[in-house]
């Protein structure tokens, strides 16, 4: 029994390590442009080591994803539980999101690069991108709203609306940042989005 836990717990090991190193390869090169050479040589591993723990390339893609996403994630959300209101919450989201180091994961966002390369050809890589977007939009959207029952946040205002524009432009900017090479983009829509916010404020009114 220890010695299957041990394999068993191997395994996971190596499967994850495979996963974190795929992904920057994915994220860089998409799915349709990454080989399998590629992918051998990122992980050290021949192809059959590779298939011993992934059904497929695109299962091996799949799993990227998830961890590519949850990388680059993390650090937008980081310390939003400590502010004290729904504002405050929205306008530190903009800012994590405009500071985060550009090379936190190589080759860019995740889902915008996701998002272009499968469009309708793969529909899996295209049904995690934009499960990983509803889940985005639907928490940003949860903020909004909670900021209306407080009555920090004006009541007129769509909170799926504001999740699209909150989204859309920090991803536009990603856009323009990357083929500019510079986040003077970011930093632009950072600013524009933090008037904006503030706008959505009860005070004042």
């Amino acid at each position: 029994m220890a010695a299957e836990t041990a394999k068993s717990f191997r395994g996971e090991a190596t499967r994850r390590r495979i996963v974190e190193q795929s992904a920057a390869v994915f994220n860089r090169h998409g799915y349709s442009g990454t080989s399998m050479s590629e992918l051998m040589a990122a992980t050290g591993l021949e192809k059959g080591g590779l298939y011993r723990h992934f059904a497929s390339k695109q299962d091996l893609a799949a799993a990227a994803f998830d961890y590519a996403w949850e990388m680059v994630s993390e650090p937008r959300w980081r310390g939003l539980d400590d502010c004290a209101s729904s504002l405050e919450k929205l306008l530190l989201l903009v800012k994590n999101f405009v500071e985060q180091p550009p090379r936190t994961l190589p080759g860019g966002c995740p889902l915008l690069n996701t998002a272009v390369d499968s469009d309708d050809g793969n529909p899996l890589l295209r049904g995690k991108a934009r499960a990983a977007l509803d889940r985005w939009r639907a928490k940003i959207a949860d903020i909004v709203h909670q900021g209306q029952q407080n009555g920090e946040l004006r009541g007129g205002i769509d909170p799926a609306a504001v999740a699209a524009i909150v989204i859309a432009s920090l991803e536009g900017a990603v856009m323009m940042s990357r083929l500019e090479k510079t986040r003077e983009p970011l930093h632009v829509v950072g600013e524009h989005l933090s008037v904006y916010l503030q706008s959505l404020s009860t005070e004042g009114l």
